[in-house]
C-alpha cells in the first residue's frame, strides 16, 4: 500500500521505511521554529528543571514576529529576554527585529525551508511551509520538550485530497479560494468531512494559475478548521524558484498513486466570487454581495496569509491615484524585512503613502491581538488576516472581516466593503497576467 507525501516525510523523520495514520513515532526533526511569544516561557520553565543546553542548537531557528514594535515596557523587557535566551541557548539562526518578518513567509522564500523537510513548530500557522512541499507540525507548549529532548511524540495524521479545477475571474484571489475551502471543511460544512489533525493536500490543474505567493495565501485557511497541515506537490516551476533559494540540498516528495486518503474533495473555482469571511471565524465565508456597503473604520493588508509581494502589489494597484476614506485607517505591514526594502525602488511605498495609509514593520501586524493599529470598541474592520475571533485585534465589542487583498484596499478608498471586480486596473491586471 502506498503513503502520501507527509506519511512520506514522516516516515523518514521518524527512521522507518513506512508509516500509516495514527502510528506514534518520535520524529527527528530538520528544523525546530520557536516565535518570540514562546520564548521566555520555555526559558523560564527549562531554567527550573537546570537545563540550560539545548539538543539541537544548530536545527532552532528563533523568530522575532509577533510583538516586532515594541508598545509597552513589559514588550521591551520580552525582548531583551529572548536576545539573552538566544546567546545563552548558542542559538545561530535568530532573526530578531528587523532581520527576517514573518516566521511563516521569509523562511521558506529564502530556502531555510525546503520540499521534503520535516520541522516541529509552536504556531499552528506553521501550515504554509506546505507551499514548498515541507511538512510543518504545530506543537503548541510542547516546543519546550523538543527544545530539550530533540523530539516528542507525534500521531501520523490522516489526509484528505482536495483537487482544485477551473480559472478564477478577475477580482477573484487565492484568499477569497482559502475562505470558500475553510467554509466546506469546517465541522458541519457542505463537504461534511472532519479536518481536525488532517493534513489537506491540494492537487488538480487549478493550482498551475497560481504564483509562488498565491499558493501560500491558499495554505493559510485551513488551519482555522483545525487542519494540522497543508501540503502542495511542488512543480517543476515551483522546484526552479526553490532551487535558485535553497540553503542546502534538498529531495522533493510526492504521494504514492496508490496512496490512501480519508477523502477525496473537489473545488470548481471558476464558480467562485470575492468571498468575506463574517466575525467569530475564517470559516465563515460568504459572498461579499452579502455585506456589501457595510461602513468600515479599520483596514488592514498583511499577515501570514496576505502579507506576500504579491498581496501588495495587488493592493497598490487598486490604491494608486486613490486616498483612503476619510474616517477609515488603512495598514499595510509587509510579510518580510525583503519585501520591505523592495518597496522604494518599486516606488509601492510612495503609492502606499500617497494614499494615506499607515506602513508598519515586518510581522504579524494588527492579526496578533491588536498589539499595533487595533481596532476600537463598536468599530468595523475589514482585513487579510489570518483569523478573526472576537479580541483578535483589540476590544471584543466590533466585526472583523476577512478578504482578500483586492477586497479590502478597495473597500478602504470606498470606506464600505466593496467588490473588486469594479476596479479597471485589476481586471486589466487579471488580463495582462492571469492574476
Amino acid at each position: 500500500m502506498g503513503m502520501t507525501a507527509v506519511e512520506k516525510i514522516i516516515a523518514r523523520a521518524s527512521g522507518k521505511e513506512s508509516v500509516k495514520p495514527g502510528e506514534l513515532v518520535f520524529p527527528d526533526p530538520d528544523l525546530i521554529i520557536i516565535h518570540d511569544a514562546l520564548v521566555l516561557p520555555s526559558k523560564n520553565e527549562l531554567d527550573e528543571i537546570g537545563i540550560d543546553r539545548l539538543k539541537f542548537p544548530e536545527r532552532v531557528v528563533m523568530v522575532t514576529d509577533h510583538e516586532v514594535l515594541y508598545t509597552s515596557q513589559r514588550a521591551a523587557e520580552i525582548g531583551a529576554t529572548i536576545r539573552k535566551a538566544a546567546s545563552a541557548w548558542g542559538v545561530e539562526q535568530f532573526y530578531d527585529v528587523g532581520r527576517g518578518g514573518h516566521g511563516h513567509i521569509f523562511l521558506n522564500e529564502r530556502g531555510i525551508i525546503l520540499p521534503g523537510m520535516f520541522v516541529f513548530d509552536n504556531d499552528r500557522h506553521t501550515t504554509n511551509h506546505g507551499v514548498v512541499g515541507a511538512f510543518s507540525l504545530r506543537v503548541g507548549a510542547e516546543i519546550t520538550r523538543v527544545l530539550a529532548t530533540g523530539t516528542v511524540w507525534t500521531v501520523v495524521p490522516k489526509t484528505i485530497r482536495m483537487t482544485l479545477k477551473g480559472k478564477l475571474q478577475p477580482g477573484v484571489y487565492a484568499r477569497d479560494v482559502g475562505f470558500r475551502m475553510a467554509a466546506g471543511l469546517r465541522a458541519g460544512g457542505f463537504y461534511g468531512v472532519d479536518m481536525d489533525y488532517r493534513v489537506l493536500e491540494l492537487c488538480g490543474p487549478g493550482l498551475d494559475q497560481f504564483t509562488w505567493d498565491g499558493k501560500q495565501a491558499l495554505c493559510t485557511s485551513p488551519t482555522e478548521v483545525r487542519a494540522i497541515g497543508v501540503f502542495i506537490p511542488p512543480d517543476a516551476a515551483m522546484l526552479e524558484q526553490i532551487s535558485a533559494v535553497a540553503k542546502r540540498p534538498f529531495e522533493p516528495v510526492y504521494s504514492d498513486e496508490d496512496a490512501v486518503y480519508e477523502a477525496d474533495l473537489e473545488l470548481d473555482l471558476s464558480e467562485l466570487g470575492p468571498q468575506v469571511s463574517l466575525t467569530h471565524g475564517a470559516w465563515n465565508g460568504v459572498d461579499l454581495a452579502e455585506v456589501e456597503d457595510t461602513a468600515i473604520d479599520h483596514a488592514f493588508i498583511g499577515s501570514c496569509g496576505s502579507g506576500k509581494w504579491e498581496d501588495l502589489e495587488i493592493a497598490a494597484r487598486v490604491l494608486d491615484g486613490n486616498r483612503v476614506a476619510p474616517g477609515v485607517r488603512l495598514f499595510i505591514v509587509p510579510g518580510t524585512e525583503d519585501s520591505n526594502r523592495r518597496l522604494n525602488s518599486t516606488g509601492l511605498l510612495d503609492i502606499f503613502q500617497d494614499a494615506g495609509a499607515i506602513m508598519l514593520p515586518p510581522g504579524c501586524g494588527p492579526c496578533n491581538a491588536g498589539n499595533m493599529g487595533p481596532v476600537h470598541a463598536g468599530e468595523v474592520s475589514i482585513s487579510t488576516a489570518s483569523t478573526n475571533l472576537l479580541g483578535d485585534m483589540g476590544e471584543k465589542d466590533c466585526e472583523l472581516f476577512l478578504a482578500s487583498p483586492a477586497t479590502v484596499a478597495a473597500s478602504a478608498v470606498a470606506g464600505k466593503v466593496t467588490d473588486p471586480r469594479g476596479v479597471d486596473v485589476l481586471v486589466k491586471m487579471h488580463e495582462e497576467t492571469g492574476r
